[in-house]
């Protein structure tokens, strides 16, 4: 049997970046998703976010990948919350995410990070911390 972890911090947003995450509906909203990815054998380690995103750091295993999991994680998330009408309008998620690797030593500063999202967005706005992650990673986010 192999042994893989391999530590993901993912992001997603709202489609739109509609603000529509109340503090009511994350909480109901994250139980679900690391009940439903537990079922799935997805690891969530942490998980948060603000009005219009979500931040999740959670370890792949062998036989997963990036896209996989995005898709459990994104697609059945906004399937529950709409079927139980947990929100007004429907629960679109935006087609792009973005995700990195984590070392195992800067695991704790994520998970800090993750947890001190409403401090960290009175500051900056999920846009422009969005456009920071992808400028460090020197990706071309349009194609």
């Amino acid at each position: 049997m192999s042994h893989v972890k391999i530590w993901i911090h993912s992001v997603w947003g709202t489609k739109n970046h509609e603000r529509v995450l109340n503090r009511e509906l994350r909480e109901q909203l994250f139980l679900h998703i690391r009940e439903n990815a537990k079922i799935k054998q997805i690891y969530i380690d942490t998980i948060n976010g603000e009005l219009d995103h979500v931040h999740c750091l959670l370890a792949l295993n062998a036989d997963m990948t990036i896209a996989k999991v995005m898709q459990l994680i994104k697609g059945e998330s906004a399937y529950w919350a709409n079927k139980n009408l947990l929100l007004g309008p429907k629960l679109e998620w935006a087609d792009e995410y973005y995700a990195s690797s984590v070392s195992e030593s800067m695991i704790g500063r994520v998970r800090a990070y993750i947890n001190n999202q409403e401090e960290h967005h009175k500051i900056k706005s999920f846009k422009g911390e969005y456009e920071d992650f992808i400028k460090k990673l020197e990706i071309n986010h349009h194609g």
